[in-house]
């Protein structure tokens, strides 16, 4: 199973990117991989704070398009959206605490959390400092 971050949705959404293409095809890839492919509730969350921010460069995205977005993918592509389980935050703060986690990587370990928890076994961005469990092996589909 595989875990998509913002930034790859991001960019598969924003056309004006130049990662645009690359991140469509590894969503597209996504979408066929035979043991599913999930989006966990703060990317959703993350990803509708970039693209509808007033100052996005491009032009923002209204709510109705990022709706359909999420709305296709998670629909026709098959997608599982994955929300946190009971005792998230004990084992979130476990995993904090053990990784030695700090600053804003906090954000990248609870996507990570989460994707591990729902059965993914590979997370799917474009950053190269995205902290993780040691068991979601991180993959860039844009290199």
């Amino acid at each position: 199973m595989i875990a998509i971050d913002t930034n790859i949705l991001v960019y598969a959404h924003r056309e004006g990117t130049p990662q645009h293409e690359a991140a469509r095809g590894a969503i597209l890839e996504a979408l066929r991989h035979p043991e599913g492919w999930g989006i966990c509730l703060p990317s959703v969350a993350e990803f509708w704070r970039i693209v509808t921010h007033p100052s996005m460069p491009g032009g923002k995205s209204s709510p109705p398009t990022v709706s359909h977005f999420f709305h296709y993918l998670l629909t026709e592509g098959h997608g599982h959206l994955w929300t946190p389980g009971p005792g998230f935050g004990q084992r979130l703060l476990k995993w904090a605490t053990s990784l030695k986690v700090h600053g804003g990587r906090i954000f990248d370990l609870q996507i990570a959390v989460i994707a591990f928890e729902h059965g993914a076994r590979e997370i799917w961005t474009h950053d190269q400092h995205f902290s993780s469990v040691p068991a979601l092996k991180v993959r860039d589909p844009l290199s």
